[in-house]
């Protein structure tokens, strides 16, 4: 059987949650080999292996830590044609579609982002995505080199099915330009102690009808009962009440969650091109004309400050 590059994101050897989806994807097509690079690589083999990676190449340098995304592609290229897979396959993050558009040009191939889903085709890897702000769902396969696809977080339900994961050095040169732009400093993000926005499960978002930032505790309050991440519409993060870094929608995040609560949202396309990929799609808002209610598996018309919290009390009611 084929082999399958996956590319590992990972912080000093936690595999993240995208990385093990990819994997049960991977086994769709081949044989998963993952590629783990920097601080810590070579801890994430026993995770790796768990689900799927039949190999592990590692390698760890201070380039990855230090400069931007070149030294990694540098990486996937050598593993590339150490491997010469059937696919690679990289999350869908900010950089890992920099990565697969980079590597890509450099083997020839084509690039597909943001795919939903992957299956077996009779002329390689086809891929599914959700176009046009959600509005369609199409297949695509490469049809020149190497398939190079990146896959949003909440693709695949994670699968454990264990495998050797043996570990191998990967050989890395690196290319003049990998030095090109260095980091020259770090914030760390605060913590809230709630998921990464697009890896969630669940997800409870709160709109224009919240009325005000003081008033997003009661959002925050149901997304603590469910173990949640806080999204917001554009709205709601241009009014100040929520920050930027919450907002789901075109010019935000875009979520596909299980579960995406949405509170006090109209639902403008906008908005519902970031989250309307999502397994299940509840609605709360006093407007039975909104045009989120076109979307929803279920609605509640009724205020949300009645509402929210009376379903806050019994999910907690519940788990105690």
């Amino acid at each position: 059987m084929a082999e399958v590059l996956v590319y590992v994101d990972h912080v000093d050897g936690a595999v993240r949650k995208p990385t093990l989806e990819l994997l049960t994807l991977a086994r769709r097509i081949g044989e998963p080999v993952a590629v783990a690079l920097g601080a810590g690589a070579a801890g994430t083999a026993p995770a790796l292996a768990e689900h799927g990676a039949v190999r592990v190449l590692t390698h760890e340098a201070s380039e990855y830590a230090d400069y931007l995304v070149v030294p990694k592609v540098d990486a996937l290229q050598a593993a590339y044609e150490a491997v010469s897979p059937a696919a690679v396959l990289v999350p869908s993050s900010t950089e890992g579609k920099e990565i697969a558009a980079r590597l890509a040009l450099r083997i020839g191939s084509g690039v597909i982002t943001d795919a939903v889903d992957l299956e077996a085709g009779d002329q390689g890897p086809v891929a599914t995505q959700s176009v046009f702000a959600a509005s369609f769902t199409t297949k695509s396969r490469v049809s020149r080199g190497t398939p190079v696809i990146t896959v949003k977080p909440n693709s695949a339900a994670v699968e454990a099915a264990p495998a050797a994961g043996a570990v191998e050095a990967l050989e890395v040169s690196f290319s003049e330009q990998a030095t090109g732009t260095k980091v020259t400093g770090r914030t760390a993000r605060e913590s809230t102690g709630r998921p990464e926005l697009t890896e969630a499960a669940i997800v409870v978002s709160g709109g224009r009808g919240v009325n005000g930032a003081e008033n997003f505790a009661v959002i925050e309050a149901l997304a603590d009962s469910l173990g949640a991440a806080v999204g917001a519409s554009r709205a709601a993060v241009d009014a100040g009440w929520y920050p930027h870094t919450n907002q789901v929608g075109q010019t935000g995040k875009s979520v596909s969650p299980q579960l995406y609560i949405a509170s006090g949202i109209s639902g403008a396309i906008q908005h519902r091109a970031g989250m309307q990929t999502s397994k299940t799609i509840v609605a709360i808002n006093k407007d039975p004309e909104a045009p989120i209610f076109d979307l929803v598996d279920y609605g509640v018309v009724g205020d949300l400050f009645d509402v929210v919290p009376q379903l806050t009390e019994e999910i907690n009611t519940r788990k105690g």
